[in-house]
């Protein structure tokens, strides 16, 4: 009988002991779970902090337009619309030109100097011309200046290239629409900035330029890169930009941007819009990756020195008529 209420004790403390295993073990359980919930937490704020600071990043490269200018969908016509912004000191120097070197220094947007028909036509244009090479990489030029043309990795001379060829390619009437079109941006610049347009002259580069997304392949593909003109290239005083494509319907990415020191201004293209602007640092900007689509414009750039001047284009053997 002891014996019997021996082995009934021990069993109660076997079964007690047991007992107080498992609550241990689920305490230790517990706890773990407890730490480990605590480790994921942590583990999620941070890649949500890792993730906030990368789209931070990434829309502030595409996407950091706190004002736009001029939306695709306006009409700025028959008066440019003109935003005043203080002149930079690149332009002491330099030789001072008055009448032309930069007093009153902006940023204007017209629609009223080219109409959307010429745009096409320029845009046709640009479309043969470019058809003949074109870069490897997102971005081609064609200069109708120089003859340069992207090709591949380099640029090549079409009239050298191509020779008696270049005239089933470009028409007298093309260049012609050219020299007119180009006579009327630099009239606009002249009266928006109170200059006279005999004192301004054609410079280069001036060229059509073609964007699309394909992966930049040498560094002159790399068109979205912050810059001034003036520094860039130094006889540049006046720069504009007619756009021939129009942004959101033709290409998206690809907008306009001045980077100003405590926000960025943009201008969506328009086919037939004028942009232009003093070419110093008040004026840094650069250019939207373009995502999707074809963007194409034709830069016309201006200079006070007559030593920096060029010719307006002409087919090799044609004549200025």
């Amino acid at each position: 009988m002891a014996l019997l209420r021996m082995r009934n004790a021990q069993g109660a403390n076997a079964t007690e002991i047991e007992k107080k295993i498992k609550r241990g073990n689920a305490l230790r359980q517990g706890s773990a779970w407890r730490g480990s919930r605590w480790l994921v937490a942590l583990l999620l704020v941070v890649l949500s902090v890792c993730w906030a600071a990368m789209w931070l990043y990434v829309t502030s490269l595409d996407s950091d337009v706190t004002e736009t200018l001029v939306r695709r969908g306006e009409l700025v016509s028959p008066q440019p619309r003109v935003y005043t912004v203080q002149c930079s000191e690149d332009y002491e120097n330099y030789k001072r030109y008055p009448g032309c070197t930069p007093v009153k220094c902006g940023r204007a947007v017209t629609d009223g100097v080219v109409t959307r028909e010429e745009a096409q036509v320029l845009r046709r244009l640009a479309e043969r011309g470019l058809a003949l090479a074109g870069s490897e990489g997102g971005a081609s030029i064609l200069d109708l200046h120089s003859g340069a043309l992207s090709m591949g990795k380099q640029f090549v001379n079409i009239y050298r290239y191509f020779g008696d060829q270049i005239r089933d390619v470009f028409t007298q009437e093309d260049f012609q629409l050219y020299r007119d079109v180009r006579g009327r941006i630099q009239a606009v610049i002249a009266e928006t900035f109170g200059l006279d347009p005999t004192l301004m002259y054609l410079t280069k580069p001036t060229f059509f330029s073609r964007i699309n997304s394909t992966v930049a392949k040498t560094q002159h593909d790399e068109y979205w890169h912050p810059h001034i003109d003036k520094v860039t290239y130094g006889s540049f005083d006046y720069t504009s930009l007619l756009y021939l494509s129009d942004y959101g319907t033709d290409f998206t990415g690809g907008r306009f941007i001045f980077m100003d020191q405590n926000d960025n201004r943009t201008v969506e293209p328009r086919a037939g819009r004028v942009s232009f602007f003093s070419s110093g640092t008040e004026n840094l900007h650069r250019v939207e990756k373009v995502t999707w689509g074809t963007r194409y414009a034709i830069t016309v750039s201006f200079t006070c020195d007559p030593a920096h001047a060029i010719a307006d284009p002409a087919i090799p053997g044609g004549t200025h008529g």
